[in-house]
């Protein structure tokens, strides 16, 4: 939901209507605050929920253990992303980086401390993953707030509470679009969870969606830069500038994840053996390393689309293909050729990368298809639109300041 942000405060910026970009962040952190109450009893139920779905009770007890203590990450989450987004937006990317490998020194660190250590367990990995969110935030939010960005943050204002409504929406069809292909993946697992060996099934999965969240870091900056700039560039006014942004993040994000598909198809399971000393693991990732360095090449292009989605405006489009391409094509593929056809883990993987490669080539076309000038007037009417809005509410809240 918070890459909604990126749209409002990537065209702002590029059309510099800075004053606009510190509500726009307070207005995020309302209603993302909200969203988060609102999914806490997931949280406190996800054992009883996964029982309900057939999945193996002791993977769902140790599942609810784990989500209760995610829950101080999901409210790191709302800081942490709208803060980068809002920095983003602004190029401000130094500072990110540099907290970045902060939080990355601190989780190492606490994860060797109290799991290592001490012996605290699951309960350890949480608490060292919500500090290693937590202590970074801080430091986002003293260089949002203590004059690191003086034109686009003027204080905190109640005109954050009003008009809510649009940031809502777009924050919900943000939110769908991309929770559709998170919860695409954590599918995946729930459907090998039912399978013969489920646990042999579940850690060699668990390896490869590891190594895949890995290569999917390197997607995901491609993603946040094609946002930005495309974002930027229509707020400028630049068709041009927008469609050359697109094609060379593209291409860039391309050629490296056609390096790395080699690169995993050549090791295969060698790579099992950072993660496990079994042997039975190792054999059954490299049965499915085909079907990682297929997904990883896709997801060399697919995040970039997505981000250009974003820097657009296109969030509820993109919701409405990954519904279709998803949950309507790929998943029941996937059914039949698991569990019809009893190719198990790999037919499910199958059937999703079926899904996703159905959803790439649509956003290709979409791309290609879009009057890049055209957008740049949607850009300009959403801009011109919010900002006499923030400029009647500002001269409002300097008059009851006056009074």
């Amino acid at each position: 939901m918070a890459s909604a942000l990126a749209t409002l405060c990537g065209q702002a910026y590029g059309a510099k209507e800075h004053g606009m970009m510190g509500v726009y962040l307070q207005r995020s952190w309302i209603v993302l605050f909200l969203t988060a109450l609102i999914l806490l009893p997931v949280f406190f139920f996800t054992t009883p929920l996964l029982n309900l779905l057939g999945q193996d009770e002791s993977i769902a007890e140790v599942a609810g253990t784990i989500s209760l203590w995610s829950i101080p990450v999901m409210f790191a989450f709302i800081v942490s992303f709208t803060c980068q987004t809002f920095l983003q937006s602004q190029s401000k990317n130094t500072i990110i980086a540099f907290l970045a490998a902060f939080s990355i020194i601190i989780h190492g660190f606490l994860s060797w401390l109290l799991t290592m250590k001490y012996k605290f367990g699951i309960a350890g990995a949480m608490i060292s993953t919500s500090l290693a969110y937590w202590i970074p935030n801080i430091g986002q939010l003293i260089f949002v707030t203590c004059g690191w960005c003086p034109e686009t943050w003027k204080g905190f204002s109640f005109l954050a509470f009003q008009d809510l409504w649009p940031v809502v929406k777009l924050s919900l069809s943000a939110g769908a679009m991309l929770c559709l292909e998170l919860w695409y993946n954590s599918i995946l697992v729930l459907l090998t969870g039912n399978m013969k060996n489920a646990e042999v099934e579940i850690d060699a999965l668990s390896i490869c969606l590891n190594i895949n969240g890995w290569e999917m870091m390197i997607s995901l900056g491609f993603m946040a830069a094609a946002s930005v700039r495309v974002s930027n560039e229509l707020g400028k006014g630049s068709a041009k500038a927008a469609k050359f942004s697109i094609v060379v993040t593209v291409l860039t994000s391309l050629a490296i994840g056609s390096f790395l598909f080699v690169f995993f198809l050549i090791f295969r399971e060698r790579l099992a053996y950072i993660f496990t000393d079994n042997k039975e693991v190792a054999a059954a990732v490299g049965d499915l390393a085909p079907l990682l360095s297929i997904s990883i090449l896709l997801n060399s292009v697919q995040p970039v689309l997505s981000g250009v989605a974003i820097g657009a405006g296109w969030q509820s489009i993109v919701a409405y293909v990954n519904i279709c391409c998803y949950y309507i094509i790929g998943i029941p593929v996937g059914i039949v050729l698991g569990n019809v056809i009893h190719w198990q883990v790999k037919g499910i993987w199958m059937g999703m990368l079926f899904g996703t490669l159905i959803q790439t080539i649509v956003l290709i076309i979409i791309t290609y298809k879009t009057n890049w000038d055209e957008q740049v007037v949607v850009a300009r009417n959403r801009i011109n639109r919010w900002s006499k809005v923030e400029s009647t509410d500002q001269e409002t809240e300097r008059k009851l300041i006056g009074k």
